[in-house]
């Protein structure tokens, strides 16, 4: 398996409205945008600072009208895209969109697991591989830095994404009534993300990503400010890191960690 398999490598995002969605998370997390260029379709690229991070495009009509909701979707490297596919079918979960190329840009498939949380798989095309440039030091603003999936079943949810990607456990966490956080680490990276059993509450299970900001307080104001939602938070997260979820103007689910930082006035 190359070094990379497993690893989460790139987030999308797909709105209603992407003028919209632009200017909120620039002024919330502080990303430059700009277009692809990408030859027949709108797609804008997420930038922190010179590394671009996620992109955004807009939802589909005909997914609107099937019901999907603006939404994040987190993209997984491995090492064959359709191997990964298959074997994820395989093991209970669906291929939401068969393995495809993007020019220039790698192989992919949207799949989900047993429980219904969606990923997609990716694999960089050799022209587009040398671009990744080093990964950013852990917290850089910007970057994201947390996975967490809220499972039907955590441990069933554990079993396949170890199976299929190699992911191992790391610490669990007893959160008393909501039961165990575990812990995951996907390759070389010690601790890249959690996964819980989900409260009833939780309508389907689905997977959610934390972005870095340099202060989780005065961001939080940002997020209202900017039209956006705050679901839960901020508060406190063992290791001493500050989160909060939130909702984007079109709805989008995201969440945000850092440091306190100063208590807006």
């Amino acid at each position: 398996m190359s070094h990379s398999h497993g690893k989460f490598v790139w987030y999308e995002l797909m709105t209603t409205n992407t003028a919209g969605a632009e200017a909120f998370y620039r002024g919330v997390i502080g990303w430059d945008a700009q277009d692809a260029g990408m030859p027949g379709m709108s797609y804008t690229l997420f930038k922190a600072g010179e590394t671009s991070v996620g992109g955004m495009m807009a939802l589909p009509q005909t997914a609107r009208a099937e019901g999907a909701r603006p939404g994040w979707i987190g993209y997984v490297a491995v090492d064959d895209v359709d191997a990964s596919a298959f074997q994820a079918k395989k093991d209970g979960g669906n291929v939401h969109r068969a393995p495809d190329d993007i020019p220039g840009v790698g192989r992919f498939a949207i799949v989900s697991d047993p429980q219904g949380a969606t990923l997609a798989l990716f694999k960089p095309s050799a022209e587009s591989a040398e671009a990744k440039g080093q990964p950013a030091a852990p917290g850089t603003p910007g970057h994201a830095g947390w996975h967490e999936l809220a499972a039907a079943d955590r441990e069933a949810a554990f079993a396949f994404y170890a199976k299929l990607f190699g992911w191992k456990k790391a610490e669990s966490i007893d959160m008393g009534p909501m039961g165990i956080y575990q812990l995951f680490s996907t390759g070389s990276e010690p601790m890249s993300g959690g996964m819980m059993t989900k409260s009833d509450a939780v309508p389907a299970p689905f997977w959610l990503y934390y972005f870095n900001v340099d202060g989780i307080n005065a961001a939080a104001e940002r997020v209202k400010a900017g039209g956006g939602e705050i679901c839960n938070g901020p508060h406190q997260v063992p290791g001493g890191s500050w989160i909060v979820q939130s909702r984007d103007p079109q709805g989008g689910l995201f969440a945000l960690v850092g440091p306190r930082g100063p208590t807006p006035m």
